[in-house]
C-alpha cells in the first residue's frame, strides 16, 4: 500500500508548502517564489493521486514521473528560500527531509511499476511455434 502512504504523506506535505506560501505573503512579503513553490508542492500529490485513478500502467506510470518532476522542482524553490533567507536552517532541513522522502518513495513505486509491467509483458506474450511449411504450386499457369 506505498500509494495510499504517498497520497497521505503528499497531502501533509502540500498543506505545509500552503502554510510556508501564507507565511512568505504576509510575514514575508514574498510572491514570487512563494507562487512557484505551492505550485509544484501542491501538484506532487495531485499527480498520484491521479495516477491511482489512471486508465493503463503507462498512464498510472506517466503522472507518477510528473510527481517526480514536481518533487525536484519543490525541492529546487526550498533551496532557494533557504539560500535567499526568506527561510531559516531549520525549516529548510525539515521541508526537504519530507520533500526528498516522497521523492525515494516515488522513485521505489515507479521502479516497481516499471517491474509490475515487464513481467505482465512476459507472462502475456504469445509464442508462435516455429514450424516448417512447405508450400507446393500445382496447376498450369
Amino acid at each position: 500500500m506505498k500509494e495510499n502512504l504517498l497520497i497521505d504523506k503528499s497531502i501533509v506535505f502540500a498543506a505545509r508548502i500552503v502554510k510556508l506560501h501564507q507565511h512568505l505573503v504576509k510575514n514575508k512579503k514574498e510572491t514570487i517564489i512563494s507562487k512557484q513553490i505551492v505550485r509544484s508542492g501542491t501538484s506532487i500529490g495531485a499527480n498520484i493521486n491521479e495516477a491511482n485513478y489512471g486508465q493503463s500502467k503507462a498512464d498510472f506510470i506517466s503522472k507518477m514521473h510528473i510527481a517526480l518532476k514536481e518533487t525536484a522542482e519543490t525541492e529546487y524553490w526550498i533551496k532557494l528560500l533557504h539560500m535567499s533567507e526568506y527561510i531559516d536552517d531549520k525549516m529548510s532541513k525539515s521541508l526537504l527531509n519530507d520533500c526528498l522522502e516522497i521523492k525515494r518513495i516515488l522513485i521505489a513505486s515507479i521502479n516497481t511499476a516499471k517491474e509490475n509491467s515487464k513481467q505482465i509483458q512476459r507472462s502475456t506474450s504469445v509464442q508462435i511455434p516455429h514450424e516448417k511449411i512447405e508450400i507446393s504450386f500445382t496447376g498450369e499457369e
